[in-house]
């Protein structure tokens, strides 16, 4: 009786290490391609928001689009109705401070803080647009000094604060 033997070419088992490493390789290579993108767009998106001294300080920011923060100077906000403009004056918001409305009450009072002029097109007068209040923009500032804002949040601190009872007052107890 004749025993068979069968035994595989030698360039076949080359071809599949070949095609194991091709495959290994462009693993490696998407690997790297999405740990790139993620690290990346973590670092550009690591903060919300730069603040009015940033923008003011820093010439690389003429022109491009950036997010900013600051209070809201109640006092300089004007709107053209017929043209939908609204312009106004933010002011630098201090790090120093952990309750944001101390900081936005304090940055309005400081006679050096740092102000930037704020001009949105095309936009309705919001109800929250007022003194104090946290303006967070996107936009661009202009060679001429002035920030042309595409789009506006507000923050208003004085709406989210704990209501608490005035002194010698105490709280109704709740029904047990």
């Amino acid at each position: 009786m004749t025993d068979v033997i069968w035994r595989k070419p030698k360039h076949s088992q080359k071809r599949k290490r070949s095609e194991r490493l091709k495959f290994i390789a462009a693993g490696v290579m998407i690997l790297a391609a999405v740990l790139c993108l993620l690290i990346s767009g973590t670092l550009q998106g690591a903060r919300y928001f730069i603040t009015v001294s940033e923008v003011l300080e820093g010439a690389s920011y003429l022109g491009r689009t950036v997010r900013i923060s600051g209070a809201v100077d109640g006092e300089s906000i004007e709107y053209d109705s017929e043209k939908a403009i609204i312009r106004f004056e933010i002011v630098n918001i201090p790090s120093k401070y952990d309750d944001l409305a101390t900081a936005l009450r304090e940055a309005l009072l400081d006679s050096t803080a740092q102000r930037l002029r704020i001009v949105v097109e095309d936009a309705a007068i919001p109800d929250l647009l007022q003194h104090e209040a946290q303006a967070i923009l996107t936009g661009a500032l202009g060679a001429d000094g002035v920030f042309a804002a595409t789009e506006l949040l507000l923050k208003c601190p004085s709406r989210f604060e704990e209501s608490t009872a005035p002194e010698g007052l105490s709280r109704i107890p709740e029904h047990q």
